[in-house]
């Protein structure tokens, strides 16, 4: 599923009868837009690298923000989001304590009953790996496995836990696993996530 998000909204964002600012932030990888606060949650669309977008807030203590669209909300993991504070760019989850971020609350049909069963870590998403043949395509689509769930997105560059079992690909050097519902393509020796079949 690739669908990208062409239209931010620009207006204010209404929610529970506030006004909320308008921050802007962009993307520092592809990153997956969900239909809710959680990698439980299915993904209805990309954020993709350089984009920009417009931040309607954040839920209080989580990593998980919601953006504007002109369809409705999304929610994405801020560890993969910058903003301007102060005159400098700067990692959503690090922004100064006094940053004008609205505090959201969590919509009414929440899941709270997901188990993780670790945690991805951020890394470089600087690093372009090529697309894997089709083959390799073919062979992850058609042999899906049980998914783990784990706290953190599903991004190029972010590195899976040893507590992850990767699954072999033949004649491939690379291995996979499905990861918060996406099949994702990893290099065993850094257990990085080289691509994201989307």
């Amino acid at each position: 599923m690739k669908l990208l998000l062409s239209a931010m909204a620009g207006a204010l964002v209404l929610m529970g009868g506030t006004a909320l600012a308008e921050t802007p932030v962009s993307a520092t990888a592809d990153l997956n837009v969900r239909a809710g606060p959680g990698p439980q949650y299915p993904v209805i669309g990309v954020l993709t690298a350089g984009q920009s977008a417009t931040l309607s807030g954040c839920l209080e203590n989580s990593k998980w923000c919601t953006i504007a669209e002109a369809d409705g909300q999304g929610w994405v993991y801020s560890d993969y989001l910058t903003a301007d504070f102060g005159g400098r760019t700067i990692v959503l989850t690090e922004r100064p304590s006094d940053a004008d971020i609205a505090i959201v609350q969590p919509p009414a049909e929440f899941q709270t009953d997901a188990v993780y069963t670790g945690a991805i870590e951020p890394g470089s998403p600087a690093e372009v790996f090529p697309e894997p043949p089709t083959a390799v395509r073919t062979y992850v689509t058609s042999h899906r496995l049980e998914p783990v769930y784990l706290e953190g997105e599903v991004v190029s560059g972010a590195i899976l836990p040893d507590t992850v079992d990767l699954q072999e690909i033949p004649d491939y050097d690379y291995r996979y696993v499905y990861v918060n519902g996406q099949p994702a393509v990893i290099d065993p020796a850094t257990r990085r996530i080289v691509y994201v079949m989307r």
